[in-house]
Order: C-alpha cells, then sequence, then structure tokens
C-alpha cells in the first residue's frame, strides 16, 4: 500500500516528457486512473493486515522478546513482534468496536447505524475500510475475509 507520507508528496514520475503522478488515497479512487481502483493506494484490507499479524507472530516465537523495533515509527517506544502484532490486532479491532462516545468506525457518519437501536449492533463486514476513520467502503456484505476480525478479537479476548 502506499503511505500516507504521500497524500501531500505524491510519486511524480516523469516519462518521455509526460508526468504521472500517484498520491494517497485512502478509500474510493479520485480519478480513473489504474481503473478507477484505489485499492493499493491507501485503504484498510483485511487480508493483508491479517498475514502480516501472524507473519509477526510466528517471527516472534522464533526471535523472542529480546528483538524489538519501534512501534509506532517515530515514536520512540520498542516492543517485541508479538506486541506489535497485538497493537495491530487492536487497530483493526477497533474499526467494529465502539469508541468512547459509543460510535463504530465502521459505521463512518451514518447516523441511523450509529444511534439507531435496529442496525447500531449490526456489524457489517466491509471489503474494505477507509485509511483515516476506518469507515466501511466497498461491499458491506464481504463477509468472508472481512471476518477475520472474529479470530482478532479472539486472541485478544475482547
Amino acid at each position: 500500500a502506499l503511505s500516507a507520507v504521500h497524500r501531500a508528496e505524491p510519486y511524480m514520475l516523469d516519462v518521455e516528457g509526460q508526468t504521472y503522478r500517484v498520491a494517497y488515497e485512502p478509500a474510493e479512487s479520485s480519478s480513473g486512473l489504474f481503473g478507477g481502483n484505489s485499492n493499493w493506494r491507501g485503504p484498510i484490507w483485511f487480508p493483508v493486515n491479517y498475514l502480516l499479524i501472524e507473519a509477526l507472530q510466528k517471527f516472534h516465537h522464533y526471535v523472542g522478546d529480546s528483538f524489538r523495533v519501534e512501534c509506532p515509527t517515530g515514536s520512540g517506544k520498542m516492543l517485541n513482534l508479538a506486541e506489535v502484532a497485538a497493537e495491530l490486532s487492536r487497530r483493526l479491532s477497533s474499526i467494529f468496536l465502539r469508541d468512547e462516545r459509543g460510535r463504530r468506525p465502521v459505521f463512518g457518519r451514518e447516523e441511523k447505524l450509529q444511534r439507531d437501536p435496529h442496525f447500531r449492533d449490526y456489524v457489517p463486514f466491509h471489503e474494505y475500510f477507509h485509511g483515516d476513520d476506518g469507515s466501511g467502503v466497498g461491499a458491506s456484505h464481504q463477509t468472508g475475509w472481512t471476518g477475520l476480525v472474529a479470530k482478532l478479537l479472539q486472541q485478544s479476548g475482547e
């Protein structure tokens, strides 16, 4: 995926006098470039993140607690790979859980879904998620790979 740093500093490439530009896009594409699909330019995809979390857990099993990395980058906080995996799991799971205001990021700005008792507890499993605010994007019935959140919640004890 493309880093959010490219929101302010798009990647630019000049080829034979033509400038091509790719910027971070946290949800749907703002142009028809690359087929109009922004999947790799910023949105959150569960299968990719899940595979990363599993890999971190397996590498932690091999390298142990002494191998530490900075997480989040620039924080100065050093974590072992299991702790990094747990942090990524927490972030992904938080898309579906109520925050301190009782709102679920997956519902975005849809007030009916956030407040109505007939909707607020029926959590959709979107195809992918907005890279900045976690709101659901794409198909809202993608219960396959996005259902991986259940395993993350189980592992965390939520």
